[in-house]
């Protein structure tokens, strides 16, 4: 399937879901590149579709800043969720990043989805061995979840960035393939997966913080 015939495909996948769900239905947004190319596909269906997105302690601060320039920019219906409480354990990413992500993202990600049908995510099939049986529509807990860019590489992401102007977090242009938190986000070399840069040198290295693989409801 070449790129036309994908972005295509993904816009049938998203407004189908729009049709169906609406307004029980948002967009997430981590502010990466595949991301942005999702919001860039997804307002051309519903300019006013929900954006939501996890902001933890630890993103990088040009992140936040991009994040910001964005939703200014393109004008967001956009709500974001951070973890509860004053008293969160000090350093967690070190000793138990497994813990960190539970509290840092995957709590405030069920809030965001709480009053949800369905959320629309970037997620691609080959960013990491994580993601390969991950499928276009899936159903857990009555939460659908829209994959619209499973099947797209990343030079395909990189190719539509490039066509449509679609603007990106600057830290790609320092040598970052896959963004995450702060601490816990690494340069890779072009020829290992684009997730092998998260949580580097641990056991949780190239896998997943826990929203596309846990229970949200």
């Amino acid at each position: 399937m070449n790129i036309v015939d994908k972005i295509s495909h993904s816009k049938e996948l998203i407004t189908d879901a729009v049709e169906k769900h609406t307004p029980r239905i948002a967009v997430a947004s981590s502010w990466g590149k595949d991301s942005m190319v999702l919001l860039h596909l997804a307002l051309q269906i519903e300019l006013n579709i929900r954006v939501i997105s996890v902001i933890t302690p630890f993103k990088p601060r040009t992140t936040l800043l991009f994040k910001n320039a964005i939703v200014k920019m393109w004008d967001l219906n956009y709500s974001e969720y951070r973890a509860n409480g004053n008293n969160l354990p000090v350093g967690l990413w070190k000793t138990d990043p497994n813990r960190c992500c539970e509290i840092y993202k995957v709590e405030p990600m069920k809030e965001a989805v709480k009053d949800l049908d369905c959320w629309i995510s970037g997620v691609r099939s080959k960013e990491g061995i994580t993601r390969s049986d991950y499928e276009e529509i899936e159903e857990k807990e009555g939460l659908v979840k829209i994959n619209p860019l499973l099947r797209w590489s990343e030079t395909d992401i990189w190719k539509y960035a490039g066509l449509y102007h679609v603007p990106m977090n600057p830290l790609y242009k320092w040598g970052f393939r896959s963004l995450g938190c702060e601490p816990c986000t690494s340069i890779v070399d072009d020829d290992e997966d684009e997730r092998k840069g998260r949580w580097k040198g641990t056991k949780k290295e190239g896998l997943e913080c826990g929203i596309h693989t846990k229970k949200l409801k």
